[in-house]
């Protein structure tokens, strides 16, 4: 089409484009990866843009970027929609009829994979966790599990308790086993989408990255920084940096488990997919978890409000918004560590997510006030005449 950058030739730019099927190439320094993936679905808008972000009281030249893979697409907005580009081709080739997948009560990959089920005609089961008062009770429409219940997805809720003595594989698995029996054709998608499958949707993210920065002048990042909550996200960034011309290092902030069980959880992955790598060496992985999982201190929830007060970007509160607090954190303790390094902050999104800590967010949004009106005022409409 004459006038058409070459940019928009993507299958997802294109009519029709959109949630089709398409065959998978996978960069150069990729080709030695196994297994490789046959087949993707277009499923999210990419690539996210990349733009600088003035964070108030980085170190003497330091610079900040962002990757706005919180703009994936609304509905399935976030990181795991690129896992799923994967993961759903998988299943639809293996002729699944309905998807399992498991999380937390506002899981953001739970909802994504609920969404993308929909597109491609599957029914979609979710085995979510929530505490052992609320178990028994209807989960509400807040946040995600609007999204979830407004699709149509079939909802199994689980006690914290219940999910650490009987484990995420084994719930699934007693799911599946019912499904089966039903005559229904399951496929499982782990916690978070976080395979060695789902790995290629972040080492696919790696290729986007270098012809973003080939279409910039001058630019590079020495740093890429990301929260951890599953540990795909990280294994295919720091093993696409690690093989690609980007080479920069990767800083995972992990917002759940201990750095060491990320550090085994990304090797098994890398392992799987026959990289010869360490995971200690691709990628340095620091504690955020704070109070724990989905749970925020009141300076954590303040660090929101004020990013977003004073850049726009709206974090959320369980991954990326612990990430970017821990990342200024340290930049504030160890200065010198970050000095002049250009940094690439992902923004795995999660917006959905801010809608259950309403309450502790009252106190510190924005203000309003009824406005003072003129009893002297004459109305007009919109042509400028009174009446």
């Amino acid at each position: 089409m004459a006038g058409v950058p070459a940019t928009y030739s993507s299958a997802t730019a294109q009519i029709g484009g959109f949630l089709s099927k398409k065959p998978y190439a996978p960069p150069s320094w990729a080709t030695h990866l196994s297994p490789m993936p046959s087949h993707t679905f277009s499923l999210g808008h990419f690539p996210t843009p990349i733009h600088k972000w003035n964070l108030p009281n980085l170190p003497e030249g330091t610079e900040v970027w962002i990757k706005r893979d919180d703009l994936s697409g609304m509905q399935l907005s976030g990181n795991k929609v690129r896992k799923l580009e994967f993961l759903m081709a998988d299943a639809v080739a293996q002729g699944a009829d309905c998807i399992i997948t498991v999380g937390g009560i506002q899981s953001n990959h739970c909802r994504a994979t609920a969404v993308a089920a929909k597109y491609l005609n599957l029914d979609c089961y979710l085995i979510l966790r929530t505490s052992k008062l609320l178990v028994d009770k209807d989960p509400g429409l807040v946040g995600n599990l609007l999204v979830e219940r407004l699709v149509g997805a079939h909802i199994d809720l689980v006690s914290k308790e219940e999910y650490g003595k009987i484990g995420s594989v084994a719930l699934a698995d007693l799911l599946k086993k019912r499904l089966l029996e039903e005559g229904r054709k399951p496929y499982v998608i782990p916690v978070g989408g976080s395979n060695s499958l789902g790995t290629w949707g972040y080492i696919e993210v790696i290729r986007e990255i270098e012809q973003q920065i080939q279409q910039s002048a001058d630019a590079h990042f020495d740093d890429i920084v990301v929260a951890c909550g599953s540990g795909g996200t990280i294994a295919g960034l720091a093993l696409g940096s690690r093989l690609s011309s980007l080479k920069a290092k990767v800083h995972a902030f992990s917002v759940c488990d201990d750095p060491e069980y990320f550090y085994d959880y990304v090797q098994g992955l890398i392992d799987g997919l026959q990289s010869g790598l360490n995971s200690h060496d691709i990628v340095s992985i620091e504690n955020a978890k704070g109070l724990g999982y989905a749970m925020n201190t009141a300076e954590e929830l303040k660090f929101v409000k004020d990013i977003a007060a004073a850049t726009g970007i709206v974090l959320d509160p369980v991954y990326s918004g612990k990430a970017a607090y821990g990342l200024l954190k340290d930049m504030s303790g160890n200065p010198a560590k970050w000095k002049g390094r250009k940094i690439l902050f992902v923004h795995t999104g999660g917006l959905l997510g801010l809608y259950d800590k309403a309450d502790q967010l009252s106190s510190l949004a924005g203000s309003w006030r009824r406005m003072n009106l003129e009893d002297s005022i004459s109305r007009k409409d919109g042509t400028g005449k009174m009446f």
